[in-house]
């Protein structure tokens, strides 16, 4: 029943990690080293193991540099503070799901 993929619990490599984000893997060691907030499970021979939140988090950083924008140490600020990224995150999607109702209502009303 091996599928060839490991279930999202699973812990990973930091070269499956890299390749899932499409980043190199010393990018993700630079970003360890510049957010304390990543600090993954160490193995044998010094090896790293990320942790599904681990993923998560780098996901967030990658969001923040690389689609909005931010520096280091902005990214830095807001994950330090993460009920301003919270509601940050919680904010969009209200906008998200206003600008689908307002679609739903324009097709409803070229409907009647």
């Amino acid at each position: 029943m091996n599928s060839g993929t490991k279930s999202a619990t699973a812990f990973r490599t930091i070269g499956e990690v890299a390749r899932e984000l499409g980043l190199d893997a010393h990018v993700l060691r630079f970003w360890e080293s510049k957010f304390p907030q990543v600090n993954p499970v160490r193995g044998s021979g010094n090896r790293r193991y990320y942790r599904p939140e681990d993923v998560d988090l780098l996901r967030k950083i990658k969001r923040l540099l690389h689609e909005e924008g931010y520096t280091i140490d902005g990214a830095l600020r807001l994950l330090s503070d993460t009920s301003a990224l919270e509601s940050r995150d919680g904010r969009e999607a209200i906008r998200q799901a206003v600008k689908e109702l307002e679609e739903v209502r324009r097709l409803l009303a070229g409907v009647t």
